[in-house]
């Protein structure tokens, strides 16, 4: 009998392994990071066969490290960075261009053409449940082939494919089956903005105002099901489940019920809640998007979500590019020096401003500054923004439920920092609850896996395994909170509507 699940967490900055076991335990964790490349101001790109050889290398050496025998795996899941886009050569399997990351603005004129029209506009909202903005794939799938000399037309003789990270991982896992797993999963499908999420089909209205040829995208699936095997050291292992690593954290989070909710502090913050069989469409800036889940067409589930650009990616260019301190677990001691922030605050609107308020033309700003100004000053801030980032996220989501949410279930990196943990409890004045395992986006792409190999026999069986490891509870004055609160919307206009 199999005794692991084997998850590929394939983030923005970086690409995991992790193992589970039957309890749920983690056996081994391998990560690297990868090239961040910036052609541009506001461009960012990566390179699709980095993205590709950092997963794999990671993969093998866990095997490697913790002298794990590839026939003890019963199957692997992937989690995937969402809306990243890559186009590839169907023949050679080589990406044409590089990968255009989904912090990219450089389709913001694109969007900007398309909104002129009312009415098309509407239907992008009605039918994906998104909210017109280059973060989301279709208009970067529409630049690549614009800009690429002969690639529209490649496109449409069948020569060139479409995937977000997990098609083409799914491609180059699978080796020679590649041809027949041109796939994607509906969590992903509902990222690109050209995906109806209610008849769960390409939308070909949005296929043909973006002028994208429907032979180069993928085949959509569940995210619990087996795309294909992958040969490992000649065991062949199926790939058995795939999420966008934002629902996978939600399913990892174990939010399988209506009204269920997470936040995840990676690279950006994500807070997404389960709202069952129904898209619910908001009037406060948020997002319908599908969840990750089992079975067919008629079991899935959709989720409301807010997206912010960047949360943990501010301490990351706090550490890389302004050089204040030299490891990221260094930024809760600095914050924690100083007793307040001095009146500064840090928007790291760096790649526009994303769920509520859906700017794409902001741009980051630090205001308050004074002589008296110091280092932890402005590390506090930036760790601080993080918290009321969310803090927006979650007065939205309250106003389109229409009542208060009770608690909020946290996971990712930034999870981790205490300080931010407790911040985030006091200024959205409700507990945080944090999980033993804090590694919810693998552990979601494990679930779906094991899952849909019967490594485990249903959804109560990983229910019952998840703890809370802490709770923090909000402590701050109500005056307090307020002040505060209203010091950040009043630095966040200061930075809305800069650029262009």
């Amino acid at each position: 009998m199999s005794k692991y699940i084997l998850a590929l967490d394939q983030g923005t900055t970086s690409s995991r392994a992790i193992l589970f076991d039957r309890d749920q335990n983690i056996i081994g964790v391998e990560q690297k990071e990868f090239n961040q490349i910036y052609p541009r101001e506001g461009w960012v790109e990566q390179d699709p066969m980095e993205i590709f050889s950092s997963q794999y290398s990671v993969m093998m050496e866990l095997l490697a490290k913790e002298d794990i025998s590839p026939k003890d795996i019963a199957a692997i899941g992937i989690a995937n960075q969402r809306e990243t886009t890559i186009i590839w050569d169907k023949i050679s399997g080589r990406p044409i261009y590089n990968a255009i990351v989904w912090q990219c603005r450089r389709t913001s004129g694109i969007v900007d053409d398309l909104v002129k029209d009312r009415e098309l506009e509407n239907h992008i909202r009605k039918n994906t449940g998104l909210i017109p903005d280059a973060y989301f794939s279709g208009t970067k799938i529409k630049w690549i082939l614009d800009n690429v000399e002969g690639a529209r037309e490649r496109a449409r003789n069948g020569e060139l494919l479409f995937g977000t990270v997990d098609s083409w991982l799914i491609w180059k896992l699978c080796g020679e089956n590649a041809a027949r797993l041109h796939a994607t999963d509906y969590s992903n499908a509902s990222r690109t903005m050209i995906f109806d999420i209610h008849k769960l089909c390409w939308d070909e209205r949005l296929l043909s105002a973006l002028d994208i040829p429907r032979e180069m995208l993928p085949q959509v699936y569940p995210s619990g099901h087996v795309y294909g095997t992958v040969n490992i050291q000649g065991a062949e292992i199926p790939i058995a489940g795939a999420a966008g690593d934002q629902q996978a954290a939600l399913f990892g989070q174990c939010c399988f019920e209506k009204g269920e909710l997470k936040n995840t502090y990676g690279t950006g913050c994500f807070l997404l809640m389960n709202t069952g069989y129904e898209p619910c469409e908001s009037k406060n800036g948020l997002i319908s998007t599908i969840t990750a889940g089992l079975g067919g067409r008629e079991k899935v589930q959709y989720a409301l979500e807010g997206s912010v650009f960047v949360a943990g990616a501010v301490i990351q260019w706090l550490r890389d590019e302004m050089r204040f301190f030299d490891e990221t677990k260094d930024s809760e001691y600095f914050a924690q020096k100083a007793e307040d922030t001095g009146g500064v605050y840090l928007v790291p609107a760096f790649t526009g401003l994303g769920a509520p308020y859906w700017d794409m033309h902001a741009r980051g700003c630090i205001v308050g500054l004074t002589r008296g100004t110091k280092r932890q000053h402005i590390i506090r801030a930036a760790q601080e923004s993080i918290a009321y980032q969310s803090m927006d996220l979650v007065r939205a989501m309250e106003k389109d439920l229409g009542t208060r949410i009770s608690g909020l279930k946290v996971d990712g990196g930034a999870s981790s920092n205490n300080f931010i943990m407790q911040f985030q409890a006091d200024i959205i004045n409700s507990p945080i609850h944090r999980p033993v395992i804090r590694e919810t986006t693998a552990l979601g792409a494990a679930y779906l896996a094991g899952l849909s190999t019967g490594f485990w026999k249903d959804l109560n069986e990983v229910k019952s395994k998840w703890q809370c490891e802490m709770t923090f509870s909000p402590a701050m004055e109500e005056e307090r909170r307020a002040k505060l609160i209203a010091g950040w919307h009043k630095a966040l206009g200061r930075s809305r509507d800069w650029a262009e």
